[in-house]
């Protein structure tokens, strides 16, 4: 199991789900992926994109300027 920080801060939507995608298929299930936005929308959008392909949101952490998700890899990679 490995850790791993995306920084997806100034860009906007999809550019932070696309990155995060494709930091995901270089993972391996069980690992962990912090990704660190500053385009609120992800609050949303990384969720959905976790259900539609088997990963887990294990937190969201939304501070002032920026929000803080982090993810576990599941194996429907």
């Amino acid at each position: 199991m490995s850790r791993e920080t995306l920084d997806a801060r100034n860009i906007l939507c999809p550019l932070p789900v696309i990155r995060t995608q494709d930091r995901v298929e270089s993972m391996v299930p069980g690992d962990y992926l912090q990704i660190l936005c500053t385009d609120h929308g992800v609050i949303n959008d990384i969720p959905a994109w976790c259900r539609i392909n088997g990963h887990e949101v294990v937190s969201i952490d939304e501070q002032d300027d920026q929000v803080v998700v982090e993810i576990r890899v599941g194996e429907n990679q």
